[in-house]
């Protein structure tokens, strides 16, 4: 494998750290800039909505240009955006650093296959997309814990700069290493967008995604203030917490794809939906005793994100039979998806906290999962009643 590839991955790795690295500094974050769990909180909605434009909007717009200078762009805006962060005098700054690094994201997981594949040959693409993905993961199992240790320990301020250093270093090395000359297809007009749109078994399993995904981070935006004020352990803690939960989304993340291959994606996903709502139901019972809450974390990791594959797979068999000239655009879009659920999720979370009580985030996360399920269930009749007219159409069309 190139070298290249290697510099896209240490992109992808930094990316995914400063996403989920703030969760577990909400409490240091909130206390140090003077401001609400809540408001702390929206700094993961505002990333995540910044995900959700940056990917297909600005994907578009760049559409043109060559497909490394918008890497390299992206990269710079994802350094400077890190720190700004750094440097934020206030709230209000980091507001704005949180929406510039997560536009940059977008644009960066929407073109990153495409220009991973075109380093390689043909017969080596899967494994290449593969190798680039591994930086996310690797991101939650390693870069979260550490980046919430370093905040801890140093500040959380230090944090955002180690993650501006790393996307630095992987900036020169896509520099130096990516070629001028890569191929790339036409570009995606916005119009292509607005055509998948316009399909409701793809708006469908969009609203799915949002939900399914999007219940977990109600509570998931507040796990640190949880572990600190209710299960009552020491702020130091948190980033080894925080190692359990990722060891355990590198598991669920596999298993939840061989689950999508063997039994189908509704099948699979009917089965991780009920597994996370009870999880999420369970922690709100455990989360007071030290030992049974992290246990509960352990499941909960692999549920949250075992139905990643399941839903990318699915909307890929969608958008086939609806919109067979733009399943790379319907793909896309449901990546924002996930990230209008983190939004919105982190966003109710905050609400909640607001006005009710921490501890009433998991369960009422587990009911926007068990909509999630109830869509899901819809969605496969919707897919066996197509299935049997078009049974009933072939033979009398023979």
């Amino acid at each position: 494998m190139p070298l290249a590839l290697f510099a896209l991955t240490l992109s992808a790795f930094a990316i995914g750290t400063t996403e989920f690295v703030i969760v577990g500094l909400i409490p240091t974050m909130a206390l140090d800039l003077n401001v609400s769990l809540p408001s702390a909180g929206l700094l993961v909605s505002l990333y995540a909505l910044g995900v959700a434009i940056g990917a297909p909007v600005l994907t578009a717009l760049t559409g043109n240009w060559p497909r490394k200078t918008v890497l390299l762009s992206v990269m710079a805006l994802f350094v400077a955006g890190n720190l700004l962060a750094w440097q934020a005098p206030g709230y209000g700054s980091l507001v704005t650093a949180r929406i510039l690094t997560g536009l940059a994201h977008g644009v960066f997981f929407s073109i990153g296959s495409t220009i991973a594949t075109g380093l390689v040959s043909k017969e080596k693409a899967a494994s290449a997309i593969a190798i680039m993905f591994t930086g996310l993961t690797v991101a939650l199992v390693t870069g979260v814990p550490l980046g919430t240790y370093i905040g801890q320990s140093f500040g959380w301020q230090s944090t955002f700069l180690t993650v501006a250093i790393l996307g630095f270093i992987a900036l020169i090395g896509s520099a130096l290493l990516v070629p001028n000359n890569l191929a790339q297809a036409p570009a995606s007009k916005l119009s292509a967008q607005l055509k998948v749109l316009t399909q409701p078994r793809l708006l469908l399993v969009y609203l799915i995604t949002t939900l399914g995904y999007g219940g977990t981070f109600v509570a998931f935006t507040y796990l640190a203030p949880i572990l600190e004020d209710v299960t009552g352990f020491d702020a130091n803690k948190i980033s080894l917490i925080m190692l359990v939960y990722g060891v355990s989304v590198a598991f669920g993340n596999i298993t939840g794809g061989k689950m999508a291959d063997k039994m189908g994606p509704v099948k699979a996903l009917q089965w991780i939906f009920i597994g996370l709502a009870a999880v999420l139901v369970l922690f709100s019972m455990t989360a007071y005793n030290p030992v049974l809450a992290i246990l509960t974390i352990l499941v909960w990791g692999a549920f949250a994100f075992g139905n990643v594959p399941g839903l990318q797979v699915y909307v890929v068999s969608i958008a086939e039979k609806t919109v067979p000239d733009a399943v790379d655009v319907a793909s896309g879009l449901n990546i924002a998806a996930f990230n209008v659920g983190i939004a919105l999720g982190a966003w109710g979370g905050g609400h909640i906290v607001a006005r009710g009580d921490v501890m009433d985030t998991p369960w009422i996360g587990a009911l926007i999962v068990l909509l999630a399920l109830a869509l899901t269930t819809y969605s496969g009749y919707l897919d066996k009643k197509e299935a049997r007219q078009t049974d009933a159409v072939t033979p009398a069309a023979s």
